[in-house]
């Protein structure tokens, strides 16, 4: 059984949350502080957290920027905020996905699943043979997950990985960035072009020498991105 933290003060909403997934099969813990569902986060065994934006104490984009700093668990950022800066900026911090209040359970509970399968399959220990990908001083490791840059290991993130490893392993092919979505995030797009964008930015960052003038990965405007070789 999958278990799932909820930081939310809402108490309504996170009831209503945890009742979706628990009838789902999944364990589910509430906490409506900020600070105490910061320690459980890191403190707890958790597959993946919940967490609002707006919290006593502490907010949610400090409890997603802590928790990814030390463990890749999937986040879900939720919040009544419709700026596109706001989502912009949960993501940037390493949330996996990000939602907007109001939204159906069951939408929640679909992106649950997927990130928790996509998780699941990229943690599993499966052997293999001489999967690394090499390219002008970028190194792949496929079955330990490690990504190096000139010897230097690049601390990625889950979704950061994939979409390296997505890339980098078809060469010069163009992914339109709806299409990413749905390959990395395992969802219809649904207009989340913008995820794409903040995790293709914070990769850059950590991978190329020059971020505004990328080597490895390569903007394709009006389009999408490219692994150029």
């Amino acid at each position: 059984m999958k278990n799932i933290l909820i930081i939310e003060d809402e108490k309504a909403i996170a009831e209503l949350e945890r009742d979706y997934l628990e009838s789902h099969g999944y364990q589910v813990q509430i906490e409506g502080r900020g600070d105490i569902g910061l320690q459980l986060a890191l403190d707890g065994s958790y597959d993946l957290i919940i967490v609002d934006v707006m919290l006593p104490k502490l907010d949610g984009f400090e409890i997603c920027r802590e928790i990814r700093a030390r463990q890749n668990t999937p986040i879900i950022m939720v919040t009544s905020k419709k700026e596109e800066i706001d989502k912009i900026r949960g993501l940037g911090l390493g949330a996996d996905d990000y939602m907007t209040k109001p939204f159906s359970p069951s939408e929640l509970v679909a992106r649950v699943k997927a990130h928790l399968s996509r998780y699941e399959r990229l943690t599993a220990d499966k052997p293999s043979l001489g999967q690394h990908i090499q390219i002008r001083g970028l190194s792949i490791d496929k079955q330990a997950r490690r990504v190096t840059i000139h010897d230097e290991e690049a601390m990625l993130t889950t979704k950061e990985y994939e979409l390296l490893l997505l890339l980098a392993s078809h060469p010069n092919r163009v992914f339109e960035k709806e299409k990413l979505f749905e390959r990395i995030w395992g969802l219809d797009s649904n207009g989340d072009a913008a995820t794409v964008t903040v995790h293709i930015r914070r990769l850059r960052e950590k991978i190329e020498h020059d971020p505004s003038n990328p080597q490895y990965i390569e903007t394709i405007w009006g389009v999408g991105y490219r692994f150029k070789v």
